[in-house]
């Protein structure tokens, strides 16, 4: 049996003879099955025509993001043993340099579009992963390696802190490191607050790809959280997708002219 992956989303499914019929991120109104249909793969497949790119984005920090791009592309990010968000690709060259800079513990993920292969990576590692229990309809690969957290904060170390943020999805996630940044705080983010290309400004959307808004009160919500979280960097899903600093003031009026684009 094979663990097939959409390629479109780029999730692994639970091992089956043949392919899932759909994949059901993929019908959801936030996303979309690409205009080839529903197409499927596998990790062996996908490594034939790919590797990852490893890099450092700070001190303590490693981005992992697969070229050429796959499905949605985001990069991944390791911190003090922890993988937040996930990739799909896992080949030998990234389990050695992950190993290397002391293996991960812990896979956390801010939103079902970044599940990938989070199960074929805890296997790897020997890890537990950490999902919001708001977004556990969402897992198509179950596995006791899987762990819900509830309520808004999980802390993981005296560094590192789970926030759930809402917004693009009921569980969306974000994690504050506040040793990043040079001890000013680093808000990994996602894109549950979507860096743009003008990083001066972030978005918050219900569907990226769709152009979906979310509700003005929504923001008001998740602004009122943001509000009381100490960080001066952001991190988004992609290479370039960083506020350097100064980023709580720039996400908080993003917020507000957010609500006010919407009145």
């Amino acid at each position: 049996m094979k663990a097939f992956i959409c390629v479109t989303c780029g999730t692994q499914f639970s091992p089956s003879d043949e392919p899932p019929d759909e994949c059901p991120i993929c019908l959801d109104e936030r996303q979309y099955v690409g205009y080839d249909g529903q197409q499927w793969t596998t990790v062996d497949e996908l490594a034939r025509g790919h590797r990852n790119r490893i890099e450092p984005q700070e001190p303590g920090l490693l981005g992992i993001a697969t070229e050429p791009p796959f499905a949605i592309g985001q990069r991944a990010l390791l911190v003090d043993g922890l993988l937040w968000d996930c990739i799909t690709l896992l080949d030998t060259e990234t389990v050695t340099a992950v190993e290397g800079r002391g293996g991960i513990d812990t896979i956390a993920i801010s939103h079902p579009h970044y599940y990938s292969a989070m199960v074929e990576w805890a296997e790897r590692f020997d890890a537990r992963v950490l999902l919001h229990e708001a977004d556990r309809k969402w897992v198509v690969r179950p596995s006791e390696r899987i762990e819900f957290w509830s309520g808004e904060h999980h802390r993981l170390t005296d560094e590192l802190e789970l926030i759930h943020l809402g917004g693009h999805f009921e569980g969306g996630t974000v994690c504050l490191w506040s040793a990043g940044a040079n001890g000013r705080g680093a808000l990994l983010a996602g894109d549950i607050v979507q860096v743009v290309p003008d990083r001066n400004w972030v978005s918050f959307m219900y569907s990226y790809p769709n152009l979906i808004p979310l509700p003005a009160s929504e923001i008001k919500r998740m602004r009122g959280i943001l509000e009381t979280l100490e960080f001066d960097r952001v991190y988004g899903a992609w290479w370039e997708k960083i506020i350097a600093e100064g980023a709580k003031a720039k996400v908080l009026r993003s917020a507000d002219r957010y609500v006010m684009a919407l009145a």
